[in-house]
């Protein structure tokens, strides 16, 4: 089933801290765990002292053999050789799971100080690639593929699964470049320690062409750059991919989801976007209601993990109806193929199979900016009916049966029905 959780970014930014994860967690495990929500995930960051500062300046807190740890400043409950441990227990007692965010690579500092690579004989300049940094993030140096690059990854693998850590995400690997040969070392690393962890990789778009690869090496990996809060392409926003422009990249992927790997759209930012964003000023998300349930049906019906972005403290009934709606979410959790049947620019369906009763799911999306009347005959289901049971996921409301599904949609609105 594709992983449900929360993630910090689209809230806090680099700036979380212990308090506010654990605010989190508990409105999730009190509100959201019922149905399936179960990862809380700490995004970039975590290590940085002043994460207020412009990069160059930031204070990072690292080991004695070059691995980041939590900043204590922050993570008051990081002191001595605790790490992520108390977090990660604390999280684990409400019945979740615990994820944490890394770029890929080595730290510079560690380069800088040749510091030693835990349990083996090498050290940090001999794993590193210094003629590699992220073109977005200038902290670490890749790692090159060899004994001491292995070393090194298997170093900081060991340290997670001795936190609690049970979901990684690792940032600039899928895309920006993509780095097959650190992928595979990564996932190699994670499964030696013996403790079950995630692998989910960021950002997109990974390419299509190496689909065999991520599905053997990871859990997850994104489809495409950034999806923030708007509808359409934003000329300002260059980064970020739109909820519009998803749908035919999604398409691309359908095929590719499923038997614990999973295609991710992104997060879903949704809800209060605050205090502190990843982009922007605190906001309200700026997709309307209609875009956000039209955002949860696409991402319900193509499968993707899904990870709230918005702030979960301050997650109105509107946002929670979204979020909490069982029939929905068994559309992703457990339906199976899941593709897109038409896309003509205005209109979009697509359709997945229920997993039991022989029903099938059928989403129908009005992508255009005026009120639009869709249309699906559903002999083509091939059912082998003249007239069919209807239901209205959303509404969780039997229409009347009928043998064409027929409705018309504001702008930017979608509908979701079982077909039997």
């Amino acid at each position: 089933m594709p992983p449900m959780g929360w993630n910090s970014w689209d809230s806090y930014g680099l700036s979380i801290t212990e308090t506010e994860s654990k605010q989190n967690a508990d409105w999730l495990a009190a509100h959201l765990k019922v149905d399936g929500w179960q990862y809380v995930v700490v995004d970039q960051g975590w290590y940085v002292q002043n994460p207020e500062a412009k990069p160059g300046a930031f204070r990072f807190t690292m080991s004695a053999d070059g691995r980041y740890q939590p900043a204590v400043n922050r993570f008051p409950s990081a002191t001595s050789d605790a790490g992520f441990k108390p977090l990660a227990s604390y999280v684990h007692s409400l019945g979740l799971r615990f994820g944490i965010h890394v770029i890929r690579g080595i730290p510079r500092g560690a380069v800088a100080r040749d510091l030693p690579i835990a349990g083996s004989p090498y050290h940090a300049a001999q794993a590193a690639d210094r003629t590699d940094t992220c073109p977005w993030n200038a902290d670490n140096f890749g790692v090159k593929d060899n004994a001491a690059g292995q070393a090194y990854y298997n170093s900081v693998a060991q340290l997670y699964a001795n936190w609690g850590v049970d979901f990684v995400k690792v940032d600039c690997i899928a895309a920006h470049p993509y780095k097959g040969d650190e992928i595979r070392m990564l996932s190699q690393a994670l499964r030696k320690v013996g403790r079950p962890m995630l692998l989910s990789l960021s950002p997109g778009p990974a390419p299509l062409n190496k689909a065999a690869e991520l599905i053997q090496w990871a859990q997850m990996w994104r489809i495409s750059d950034d999806v923030w809060d708007h509808w359409a392409h934003d000329k300002k926003l260059n980064f970020s991919q739109s909820v519009l422009e998803q749908f035919p990249v999604a398409a691309s992927w359908s095929k590719y989801g499923g038997d614990g790997h999973w295609p991710d759209a992104d997060m879903l930012p949704i809800g209060y976007l605050g205090p502190r964003p990843g982009e922007g000023t605190a906001r309200q998300s700026k997709l309307t209601h209609d875009e956000q349930q039209t955002l949860m049906t696409a991402w319900a019906i193509f499968r993707s993990p899904l990870f709230i972005g918005g702030n979960l403290t301050k997650t109105g009934s509107s946002t929670l109806a979204l979020l909490t709606n069982r029939e929905v979410l068994a559309v992703n959790q457990r339906a199976t193929g899941q593709h897109q049947v038409m896309n003509d620019g205005r209109q979009a369906v697509w359709l997945s199979k229920q997993p039991a009763g022989n029903g099938v799911y059928v989403a129908l999306f009005n992508l255009s900016d005026s009120e639009e009347s869709l249309r699906y005959p559903l002999q083509s289901l091939g059912l082998g009916k003249t007239l069919f049971a209807v239901r209205d996921l959303w509404a969780q409301r039997d229409l009347i049966r009928s043998d064409q599904l027929k409705v018309k949609l504001a702008p930017h609105t979608s509908a979701l029905y079982l077909v039997r």
